[in-house]
Parts: C-alpha cells; sequence; structure tokens
C-alpha cells in the first residue's frame, strides 16, 4: 500500500480549550470532534499517517484532547506553525501578530512529509466521498508530464452554506476537462429565498449564485514537490512584502492559481456530493449535532466513532 498522509491545519485553534474553542466543539454522540470524523474517514479511504500542524503552546492541551488517542490508530507527527519561523534572511516584524497564512501552515509539515498527501482545516466536516476521491487521485500511476498533476475536492455550493449568515467560499471555474483554472474568494454568501447569493455588507445588494457551482473548502490533494513550489514562493513572497502589510497572509489558493496561471500545475476538481459541516456560528452547533445523530442512524458511522 502507497503511504498517504492527511494533514491538518489546527493552528489556528485557540490556546484555551474548552468553551467557545470552535474547533473542539463535542459534535458527536459520544463526545467527538469534528477532527474525530475527518480521521476517521481519512483513514478509512486508505491515508496511513496524520500529521498536525498546530502551535508549541497548545500541544499538551492539544495532545489531551485529541492527539494521544490518535497515536494509537494511526503514526502521528506534530509540526508547529510559528509566526518567527521564517527563511533565513527575513525577520517578522515586531508589530505582526497575525500567521502567515495557510500556504506558510503546510509548510511547517515539510520535514515530516515524503508522500502524497491531503490536507484540511481542522474544524471543517467534509463527508467520506472527497477523502476517498483525492486518496485515489494521490495514488493512481499517471503519465508525468511538465505540469504538476494536484486535486482538490469541489463541493456543491448548495451543500457547504450556513443557516445561521455569511459564510465564505472559493467558487470554482473549471475547463471542459473538469480541472481548475481559477478560485474567485467569494464573501459573505447566504441563503435567500430565491437560492444562494452574496450579500454586500454595506448596500445589501445582493447578487446570485449558482447553487450547483463547485466551490473549494481547503481541501487539498497534494505532492511532496508541491512543497518546493510552496517554499520558494514563501521567500518571493516575504521578499514583495512590506513591513507594514501586517496582515498580509501566504495562503494555498493563491499559490494554486499562480501554478495555473504560469501552467506549472494541472489542478483535478474532484466533485464530493456530501454535505459539508461546521461551526462557523455558535448557532451552528446545534445543528451540526443533530447532523451526526442523522449519519449514526443511517448506519454511516458507529456512536463510538472509532470503537
Amino acid at each position: 500500500m502507497k503511504q498517504t498522509a492527511l494533514v491538518i491545519m489546527a493552528a489556528g485553534i485557540g490556546s484555551r480549550f474548552g468553551k467557545g474553542i470552535k474547533q473542539l466543539a463535542k459534535v458527536g454522540p459520544s463526545g467527538e470532534i469534528i477532527m474525530d470524523y475527518s480521521i476517521h474517514d481519512a483513514l478509512d479511504a486508505g491515508f496511513n499517517k496524520v500529521v498536525f500542524i498546530i502551535r508549541k503552546d497548545i500541544e499538551e492541551e492539544f495532545k489531551q484532547v485529541i492527539g494521544n488517542r490518535i497515536e494509537k490508530i494511526t503514526q502521528v507527527e506534530y509540526v508547529y506553525q510559528d509566526i518567527q519561523d521564517l527563511p533565513e534572511g527575513f525577520t517578522c516584524p515586531k508589530e505582526r501578530t497575525k500567521p502567515w497564512g495557510t500556504g506558510h501552515a503546510v509548510l511547517a509539515a515539510k520535514k515530516v512529509i515524503n508522500e502524497p498527501f491531503v490536507v484540511i482545516n481542522a474544524d471543517d466536516y467534509y463527508g467520506k466521498e472527497a477523502f476517498v476521491k483525492i486518496h485515489e487521485y494521490l495514488v493512481e500511476d499517471r503519465e508525468k508530464t511538465d505540469k504538476m498533476d494536484i486535486c482538490m475536492a469541489g463541493f456543491i455550493l448548495e451543500n457547504t452554506l450556513s443557516d445561521n449568515g455569511g459564510v465564505t467560499r472559493g467558487i470554482c471555474a473549471l475547463d471542459e476537462q473538469k480541472n481548475l483554472i481559477g478560485i474567485t474568494e467569494t464573501y459573505n454568501i447566504q441563503k435567500t429565498e430565491n437560492g444562494p447569493a452574496a450579500v454586500e455588507e454595506e448596500t445589501g445588494e445582493k447578487t446570485a449564485l449558482d447553487e450547483k457551482t463547485l466551490v473549494s473548502m481547503n481541501m487539498w490533494g497534494l505532492t511532496p514537490e508541491f512543497l518546493e513550489v510552496l517554499e520558494s514562493g514563501f521567500r518571493k513572497f516575504l521578499s514583495e512584502t512590506k513591513p507594514e502589510e501586517l496582515k498580509k497572509e501566504y495562503l494555498l489558493p493563491t499559490v494554486v492559481d499562480n501554478m495555473i496561471k504560469e501552467g506549472t500545475a494541472q489542478v483535478a476538481v474532484l466533485k464530493t456530493h456530501d454535505t459539508w459541516f461546521g461551526v462557523t456560528y455558535q448557532e451552528d452547533k446545534e445543528k451540526v449535532m443533530e447532523s451526526f445523530k442523522e449519519l449514526v442512524r443511517k448506519g454511516i458511522y458507529k456512536e463510538q466513532l472509532f470503537s
């Protein structure tokens, strides 16, 4: 069996675990958190290693909440995203407090990844289908070309909305072969009586969106070679970032988008029909808990997930 890894971006978790930390809200019938389901589905799909991207200051508590349990069922690695962890020749501005973004987070895992991998957010439920499709893509033998073959899960927009407010989604443009042409970050997408719409916060103006359009939920199927591009790209990003740009981020979708425009990557968009769950708003938690209960009732998951 080919080695493949699940990489979970969890460095954004708050330093005070428990009440109010959305990534660690207990949503399963036996106290599972969303990350448990992602790990379960990834292992079922064939991934055989888990890499947690965390911060040093939450390591002990993180291991108590989830890490120690997962270490008993699969290989686990911990890597640390640190705002001060920059390439030689660069220093972090003293005034900067914001992390450098998802590209920097994944780069922290470079030293422990030698296999194809899927990267996900810690606080999103993606469903089983996406993990299966991405794993199949990553282990498939294909002819080498001058373009890097990577992939992403494409979720149907109507399956990714919240009942409790607007969400940000990356709207995907595809070519005839279902490869990604580009992603448009679209803000404050809400459910309306006429279907999903991007709502301008100041004016209330609505731009209707196709409910069947595919969106990115930051679930990427990548290769070790991608990390080399990520590393060189981060140096370029830092060299072009002005000291006063304290909130500028190095983001995975931007890196991928640049590779597509440069003709160095081909990104297959793998459509998934599963419904996304996430606790974007505190009010979402109750619905998410009910959704997991329903999945247990349907036999998709056991009541005690890893039993």
